[in-house]
């Protein structure tokens, strides 16, 4: 069995704005690093054994705060990096769902049969993002791993590991710096934990209480 701790990057400026991030390769914000240093020392005592990382800077960033206490080195996966979003890539929410009404309405009614303009679907981001999941377990059996990943990956994951189309791709919540606790095996996934933000509270960070 493989354990995953499996987590989304911190805050940075288009999370906080409702920018739709995709591909964008943006930095952490302040809060963002604040949130990475918490669940850092959150997650210190846990015996990691690798950690994966998009190959975006939020989640590169978050991954190496969080695995230096373990001394380990981060590796990049393609596999797990954020949703192209096409054409709405850097629309703020407000933009997009004027300017692509019909489709945005379908977005938040029917996530799983929505394709963005130039970029993908949830199924194309769930396929691979899987492929990347049961590689990491093969390649570290009996081992805990961390991968920093972004909201679309993790919550299609989580779907996945529960049962659940991507139609439930609403009713799965991710917020910025939170973590998920996969058990994984050949027979398939356990979920421990989901959505776990306790660490911002211990360190003194408000939530932002905003799925974004």
């Amino acid at each position: 069995m493989t354990t995953i701790y499996l987590i989304r990057h911190g805050q940075t400026d288009w999370n906080k704005e409702k920018i739709f991030r995709g591909r964008a390769d943006l930095p952490l914000n302040k809060r963002g690093r604040e949130e990475a240093r918490a669940l850092s020392e959150h997650l210190e005592h846990v015996r990691a054994h690798a950690c994966y990382s998009s190959p975006l800077s939020r989640a590169v960033e978050t991954a190496a705060i969080v695995a230096r206490p373990h001394s380990l080195d981060v590796k990049l996966d393609e596999g797990i990096t954020d949703m192209d979003y096409g054409e709405w890539q850097g629309l703020p929410d407000l933009e997009a769902s004027k300017r692509f009404g019909a489709l945005y309405q379908k977005w938040h009614d029917a996530p799983h049969r929505t394709r963005f303009p130039g970029g993908e679907s949830l199924a194309m981001v769930r396929k691979r993002a899987l492929r990347s999941l049961d590689r990491i377990r093969t390649e570290h059996p009996e081992a805990t791993v961390l991968v920093v990943a972004h909201r679309v990956v993790t919550k299609v994951i989580m779907c996945a590991a529960l049962g659940l189309g991507n139609s439930a791709f609403w009713r799965i919540r991710q917020d910025n710096c939170a973590f998920n606790i996969l058990e994984l095996s050949a027979e398939g996934a356990v979920v421990v934990l989901m959505n776990d933000t306790c660490h911002m509270k211990s360190a003194g960070i408000a939530p932002t209480l905003a799925d974004f």
